[in-house]
């Protein structure tokens, strides 16, 4: 296959350069579906059509999970080296597709390029080199005593992933499932299915067994609730709204499969008294904006001692007028649009909720930025004078909207910080650092930054309370893909 050619998108009709999703990955296959329900894939930047997805039927998704099934005895017996191996020429189609996944998910989303190429493309890679590092060392049998503790894959999983962090959310959880011997069918997000379609054709490349992984589009309402449904699905792994996930569980109880969540997040970030402001702020605000807000661990709610209010709100004036928001072609440019109209309009209301509820507006407001007049584009947007009962600090936005909350001692604001029922991340800055590990043990989050450390692709990812149950990446990851065998006995003579 040519360069070029290697680089285009499946199915991209060159005349008018719009994208083909009609099809699905099953059985090791591009199978036509099912069903004949479609819909338009529109660019977030243009509010143009760029394509066309099919909607996967039950029947689709049966076809699916039935590919699953047959390939599942052969390839749950696989020793983990061989598993590895295949992550390892997983890894390496991967990296051959790299800038074809970016340039789908700068498509699909909206995601400026340098997001796309630095950041969103990359996760991909990431969680596949993580595993490598976890299966080097990664016990899947152990002696306890006279018993035999022997993990095994679980089955057949459902993994159903957002538009948000597209590939992220696939590789964190195909990457795991296959690394288990598990076999699966993927239903990304409707909105976001271009990136997918580049992940199946890694699968292909990486010469993953037929059935092992299998891929439909569709919606949630259909396919997702067929999928959580299905008798023949052994666990569902969901990343979404809160909303979505109680319903994925609703529809997994029938059948008692084990169902693992990652939700939404509402996340406190602490400046203590004795924190760098410049550098706290700055941090804090860059992060709201990136990925458009469009992030379940963006660090939303600013916790700032009252006494510093008025240098805190200007820091963040500051950098949010120096924040580029336009064409996420352009290098330049830090924040692209809004996922789709309704993202956008949920935005707007919610915004426009903070101003009647008396949020002082520090930077931004309601409305597009200056010069774009189409595209989902919002106005990056900093309150003060936030009250943790305002709407603005309870629910969860999803954009680029920050809500500076101002607090009097280091008691009230760990109160605040726990007045949520989410509980998926947290941040806290200091000058001290025992002082912020003894806040961060105080603060009912599955992950806590302190003083701006990255994520960690080997650290447990997840959230306590309404933010999901279960944890994803690394060796936590790969175990939510494993039941536990207790074989007595299994030791002795």
């Amino acid at each position: 296959m040519a360069g070029a050619d290697k680089l285009a998108f499946p199915g991209l009709d060159r005349a008018t350069m719009k994208y083909d999703c009609r099809k699905f990955y099953v059985g090791g296959e591009w199978v036509e579906p099912l069903g004949a329900r479609i819909l338009p894939i529109i660019s977030p930047v243009t509010e143009q059509q760029i394509g066309t997805v099919a909607l996967a039927s039950a029947a689709d998704v049966d076809r699916a999970v039935a590919a699953a099934v047959r390939a599942f005895p052969s390839w749950s017996a696989t020793e983990p080296a061989a598993r590895r191996a295949v992550l390892e020429r997983l890894r390496d189609a991967y990296r051959s597709r790299q800038a074809a996944i970016a340039a789908a998910i700068s498509a699909e989303m909206g995601a400026p390029v340098s997001l796309a190429t630095g950041a969103q493309a990359p996760s991909g890679l990431e969680h596949i080199t993580a595993m490598l590092e976890v299966l080097e060392t990664f016990e899947f049998e152990y002696a306890q005593g006279t018993t035999r503790i022997v993990l095994e894959p679980v089955g057949v999983c459902g993994l159903i992933t957002p538009w948000n962090w597209p590939v992220n959310q696939i590789a964190c959880k195909v990457v795991p499932a296959l690394a288990a011997g598990c076999t699966m069918v993927l239903k990304p997000s409707e909105i976001a299915p271009l990136s997918a379609v580049e992940w199946a054709r890694v699968v292909a490349d990486a010469g993953v067994p037929p059935g092992v992984f299998n891929l439909v589009q569709g919606d949630g309402p259909e396919a997702g609730a067929a999928l959580a449904a299905h008798p023949d699905v052994d666990m569902v792994s969901f990343t979404g709204s809160t909303r979505a996930g109680a319903e994925v569980a609703r529809s997994g109880a029938a059948t008692i499969k084990r169902v693992h969540q990652e939700l939404g997040g509402k996340s406190p970030n602490i400046l203590l008294d004795d924190a760098d402001l410049e550098k706290a702020v700055k941090a804090g605000v860059l992060d709201i904006v990136l990925n458009t807000g469009q992030s379940c661990n963006a660090p939303s709610r600013m916790l700032v001692p009252a006494a510093q209010l008025g240098r805190v709100e200007a820091i963040a004036r500051a950098v949010i007028d120096k924040v580029r928001v336009g064409d996420p072609a352009d290098p330049g440019t830090r924040v692209g649009p809004l996922v789709s109209r309704r993202q956008f309009e949920r935005v707007q209301g919610l915004i426009g909720q903070g101003i009647a509820a008396g949020a002082r507006l520090v930077a931004g407001g309601p409305g597009r930025p200056d010069g774009l007049t189409r595209g989902w584009f919002v106005r990056p947007t900093v309150f003060s004078g936030v009250t943790n009962d305002m709407s603005i600090a309870r629910e969860e936005i999803f954009g680029p909207v920050l809500a500076i909350i101002p607090y009097d001692d280091e008691e009230q604001a760990v109160q605040i910080a726990n007045d949520t029922p989410y509980g998926l991340s947290a941040y806290v800055w200091s000058a001290d650092p025992a002082r912020a590990q003894r806040i961060a043990r105080r603060i009912r989050a599955g992950m806590v930054h302190i003083n701006g450390a990255p994520l960690d692709n080997l650290a447990p990812f997840g959230g306590y309370k309404q933010s999901g149950n279960g944890r994803e990446w690394g060796a936590h990851g790969l175990r939510e893909f494993l039941e536990v065998k207790a074989v007595m006995g299994g030791t002795g003579p």
